[in-house]
């Protein structure tokens, strides 16, 4: 028994060090009965936490309804297995603080305070615990009700902190973002259970970061996304990024949760009929772009009824030094890869157009993909994407187009919004297999297509691409050439 004892008590020690205090939320007046507002306790216990140096908030099993957390330095923000943290309803929250210039970002990403939790110029943070946090009450960031003063659009907000750790929770319904990591140097994100019904992890104006072993399921918008905007007042690069061991799919929101994977409806308000949403579940770079994204390793990822893999360089920022290796998607309800070089410049007047380069892509097989706009990598007239390679790559469409029914020549839209319709609408694209525009230094090595019904397009669609590559490309087995 002796044994037993000392043996329980190395492994707390290990888990919460014994020198650390623990502030308890129930000491502070926490109920965890889902109805008493119990934001109040909490952002006690991080005070008393936080005056004393530092220390672990510990939220006990329960349901604790609340309005903004608010957290400080030195503070590791724990949920026990059993314990929910649910964004209260009504109008309490925090309102926006003054934020940058918002012509060029979002309202979304220009304010932190207005969330559930909240963070700026803090430094050694941790959330973890098996616990969930629940935002159903968060708005989603949609129309004047969002810029609302009391109403939150975050599940977690951090800006211009240091050495944070976020792991192990469950994040459910997050809003517009489940988290906003704007301006944070040494980020993990790691083991997250992410099910939301918009933007799952944002990573923004970040360097040294790592986003391992996290399931996120987001139908309706981005799974994760690494962005470089304005929203620091600066240019700020997102850098030295690895981003690996990751599963992303684009199911009904709460239904990768309660494992029962149903595909996303949406009903039309002109004839009330429901379809499957076109999800957009991904891993993207950009939009937002006015600083750029370098040193960036993405590998080791699924894709499961949802988007591929974008890059985007739209604001003048340099997208460059990329490699994404080992991916794996089935029932892509999208482009499995989207690169484009635009020019919406929604950056400080002056910014020059930027780059896409140095990029790498292999091993990646994509299975069951919709086959109407193939993959898509086209830069714009007088800025070329350059040195770009894709290797060992094996792409499966449904197929089922025409060449008669597709669009005949895709327009430029070099300010557009940057998205799979961007070109062709709701028509197919002119290729099958890829379209290529405005490339310089293009490499094809082990490319292969198959289709489960005819497709009469093209394989491929080039204009302006200079310096082309091509070695062993199939279509169903048997070689082809690049023409």
């Amino acid at each position: 028994m002796r044994r037993l004892i000392i043996t329980i008590t190395a492994v707390f020690c290990i888990m919460v060090p014994c020198t650390a205090s623990v502030h308890n939320v129930r000491d502070y007046g926490a109920k965890g009965d889902g109805v008493t507002i119990d934001s109040p306790a909490i952002n006690a216990a991080i005070k008393a936490a936080a005056s004393e140096g530092g220390g672990m908030v510990y939220i006990p099993s329960g349901t604790y309804a609340s309005y903004t957390i608010r957290l400080e330095s030195h503070i590791h923000l724990h949920l026990e297995k059993g314990a929910v943290l649910k964004a209260a309803e009504g109008e309490q929250f925090d309102a926006a603080e003054p934020g940058p210039d918002p012509q060029y970002q979002d309202f979304g990403h220009s304010h932190w305070k207005n969330s559930l939790i909240w963070g700026i110029g803090i430094d050694d943070v941790t959330i973890s615990g098996e616990g969930m946090i629940d935002g159903s009450n968060l708005s989603a960031g949609y129309g004047d009700h969002a810029v609302k003063d009391g109403i939150a659009n975050k599940m977690i907000a951090l800006k211009d902190c240091k050495q944070v750790v976020i792991r192990d929770i469950t994040m459910f319904r997050g809003g517009h973002f489940c988290l906003l990591a704007t301006g944070i140097d040494n980020l993990l994100l790691d083991g997250l259970t992410v099910d939301t019904n918009r933007d799952g992890l944002d990573i923004d104006c970040c360097r040294n970061v790592r986003v391992t072993n996290c399931n996120v399921n987001s139908p309706f918008d981005d799974g994760i996304v690494l962005k470089a905007s304005y929203a620091m007042g600066r240019f700020i690069d997102t850098r030295n990024v690895a981003i690996t061991n990751c599963n992303i799919s684009g199911y009904d929101v709460g239904t990768m949760l309660d494992a029962t994977y149903k595909p996303a409806t949406l009903t039309s308000p002109h004839d009330g009929r429901t379809r499957i949403a076109r999800s957009s579940g991904r891993i993207k770079l950009g939009t937002e772009s006015s600083g750029g994204f370098k040193n960036i390793a993405i590998s080791n990822c699924t894709f499961d009824f949802c988007g591929g893999i974008l890059i985007e360089s739209m604001d003048g920022g340099y997208a460059e030094d990329i490699v994404i290796s080992n991916l794996t998607m089935r029932d892509c309800l999208d482009t499995p890869l989207f690169i484009r070089l635009g020019s919406r410049m929604r950056s400080p007047e002056g910014t020059e157009i930027g780059m896409i380069r140095r990029v790498l892509i292999s091993d990646v097989n994509a299975y069951n993909t919709m086959g109407a706009y193939g993959v898509i990598i086209s830069g714009i007239p007088g800025h070329d994407i350059e040195d770009f390679t894709l290797r060992n790559i094996h792409l499966n469409y449904t197929g089922g187009f025409s060449k008669e029914e597709a669009i005949k020549k895709a327009p430029e839209n070099e300010k557009a919004y940057p998205d799979t319709p961007m070109f062709s609408g709701n028509r197919p694209m002119p290729a099958k297999g890829i379209f290529m525009r405005h490339t310089d230094g293009f490499t094809l090595d082990g490319v292969h297509f198959s289709y489960e019904k005819t497709d009469t397009r093209p394989l491929f669609f080039t204009e302006d691409v200079k310096n082309l590559n091509a070695r062993d490309i199939t279509l169903e087995g048997k070689p082809v050439k690049v023409k």
